[in-house]
């Protein structure tokens, strides 16, 4: 019988956090070994996932760097804040152990250092912008239409508490419909623009909007127009429980990649899954 695959989370009393200590709980591959986060040090990890039996009496700690000397693991979740991703990714490669980091508004230098940190040390790392499927389906098929059309924009809308705009999700999707668009914009007058920012911003040439709104979640849609039609590819979640499905691929997966790999899409699309 093939051993249980070890998980640390980190940002584990966030919302996200406690997404991924039930879905992992519930997992019979899996068996979560620490769980960290900055506020509710020493309770109880049932106590933010009620009704979950088998978590083996594991306590809330304070310092990713002790818990997984405690409890060695073969892969840790990162939901938690951007500013902490590259000390809790590089904690985590020196140790053997492959960092999902699903937290956004990573800076370059942080994904630098974390590349550099597994060409180092031979462990693989994931950075994915959004695990829900629907979402990274929504990005091929946005890649798909970018060869036909030359006029594009994206929405996209999250909660009002998301702090980086655009989105990881909407940046990638802009960066990918930029690599495969062979027809260019059509020719618009230049515009009056009376209040700032109401044309968007660009990223890689493409029109991203930001939302942030109480009441919502996560929900993108990418906009292609050309003459007499348009096409709109639209994805929503409206449960955190939506990106659980990515996030237990990527624990499963993450150790057979190579390097540091961003974007589940590399999972998704790969013949043998």
């Amino acid at each position: 019988m093939a051993s249980l695959i070890r998980v640390a989370v980190v940002g584990a009393a966030g919302r996200m956090g406690r997404e991924v200590l039930k879905a992992v709980a519930g997992d019979e591959t899996m068996t979560l070994v620490a769980a960290v986060d900055a506020s509710h040090v020493g309770s109880p990890v049932g106590e933010l996932v009620p009704n979950i039996s088998n978590l083996g009496g594991l306590t809330m700690q304070a310092n990713l760097a002790s818990a997984l000397d405690a409890s060695p693991a073969d892969v840790l979740v990162d939901f938690s804040h951007h500013s902490a991703v590259r000390d809790n990714a590089l904690n985590a490669l020196m140790r053997g152990c492959a960092p999902v980091i699903g937290a956004t508004g990573l800076s370059a230098e942080t994904v630098d250092a974390i590349r550099d940190g597994s060409a180092d040390t031979g462990v693989p790392a994931l950075i994915a912008p959004n695990f829900a499927v629907g979402a990274v389906l929504m990005m091929k098929f946005s890649e798909i239409a970018a060869r036909w059309y030359g006029d594009v924009e994206i929405i996209e809308l999250h909660h009002d508490r998301k702090e980086d705009a655009p989105s990881g999700t909407a940046l990638m999707t802009a960066e990918i419909i930029a690599s495969a668009k062979s027809i260019p914009p059509s020719a618009k007058p230049t515009p009056i623009v009376k209040a700032e920012g109401a044309l968007g911003g660009r990223w890689h040439g493409v029109p991203v909007h930001s939302v942030r709104l109480p009441g919502l979640l996560a929900h993108q849609q990418v906009m292609f127009g050309a003459p007499g039609e348009t096409l709109t590819i639209r994805h929503d979640s409206t449960d955190r429980a939506g990106f659980m499905h990515g996030v237990l691929l990527a624990i499963r997966e993450v150790r057979t990649l190579h390097g540091l790999v961003i974007g589940l899409d590399k999972l998704l699309f790969r013949p043998e899954i």
